[in-house]
């Protein structure tokens, strides 16, 4: 157990990120961003009165710096678990960092009242925190480079494709908030057509960052789904098939969340569902690309093989076939 226990830690950092990422948004929906004039107080102290728009806005700074704790908690735990590992303990500190800059640009948007870039960057710098996290989380699992999960050529064809589609992932999440944050949302006030038509016309700025965004979602959403045909067509052990169909499943959902935000002229639960969602589809596309560089163990018949693990090539005793459980 002590030795998964960083893999559990970074597990429970992810989950929380997820949560604090929906919470963000319902912050922004509700409207409650400025419910809290000061920061890092709310009205002078750490304690406020828990209602309203106070509750939500208070809330997510208490996830936001207990998320800080528990990822330096993780971190620690995987630099006194696997010390080996130096460049998984040099993502720790760059996941540290990240947080730090992402509690500033939120003390910003309060103080500075909301400016668009700021407020942009601080949920672009959450999805970047949210990959290195599920990076960190799938290298910490047990089983991690004990074998090929799919044949060396299409492994790296895997890599590519689903860091490609996490990419994607990324630009649409960061258009998304641009979308959101300059008001942007109702700029086509009707779906699936936008001001009536196919291609509406390009000439308000508004119009232009959301109609953009639903072409973009609409490459995501095929770039998806190509991953997961990709996926599930090959004899791809666990839990490859697993991700490429939750993959397939969130982003059909995204995309229909999205046509409700639009339809229910924003309100609160699908436009807060759909941050929750880009969130799981970037994690899902993340953990995928993950995989695509997962180190082969390679055991030789008759003679001394090497095994390649993620620490690098270690000799190892030669055995016939591949050890179904090797050790990290």
């Amino acid at each position: 157990m002590s030795a998964r226990l960083p893999h559990i830690a970074l597990a429970a950092v992810l989950g929380w990120t997820l949560g604090l990422l929906l919470l963000g948004s319902i912050v922004h929906a509700t409207e409650s961003s400025l419910a809290c004039p000061d920061w890092p107080t709310c009205f002078g102290t750490m304690m406020p009165e828990m209602t309203g728009g106070v509750f939500w806005e208070h809330l997510h700074r208490l996830v936001a710096g207990a998320l800080v704790l528990l990822f330096a908690a993780a971190a620690w735990l995987t630099w006194r678990r696997q010390p080996e590992r130096r460049w998984l303990h040099r993502a720790g500190l760059a996941g540290v960092a990240l947080l730090i800059v992402q509690s500033v640009l939120g003390g910003l948007t309060v103080l500075m009242r909301l400016p668009d870039a700021i407020s942009s960057s601080h949920l672009a710098l959450a999805f970047l925190f949210l990959g290195l996290a599920t990076v960190m989380t799938v290298v910490t699992a047990r089983g991690w480079g004990g074998g090929a999960r799919l044949a060396g050529a299409a492994r790296a064809k895997l890599a590519k494709m689903a860091g490609g589609v996490a990419a994607l992932v990324l630009a649409q999440s960061v258009l998304g908030a641009v979308v959101r944050h300059t008001d942007a949302g109702m700029a086509c006030p009707d779906v699936p057509l936008c001001l009536g038509q196919v291609v509406p016309p390009l000439e308000h700025p508004l119009v232009i960052l959301h109609f953009g965004h639903r072409l973009l979602g609409i490459l995501v959403a095929l770039a998806t789904l190509a991953l997961a045909v990709f996926v599930l067509r090959r004899r791809a052990a666990a839990p490859l098939p697993a991700l490429a169909a939750g993959a397939l499943v969130t982003v059909l959902a995204q995309v229909t969340v999205g046509f409700l935000s639009v339809s229910s002229g924003l309100a609160v639960a699908p436009v807060s569902l759909h941050t929750l969602l880009a969130a799981m589809l970037l994690s899902l596309t993340v953990a995928l690309a993950a995989y695509g560089y997962e180190p082969e163990l390679r055991l030789a018949d008759g003679a001394a093989g090497v095994a390649t693990d993620s620490r690098g090539p270690t000799t190892a005793p030669a055995r016939q076939g591949p050890d179904p459980h090797p050790a990290l």
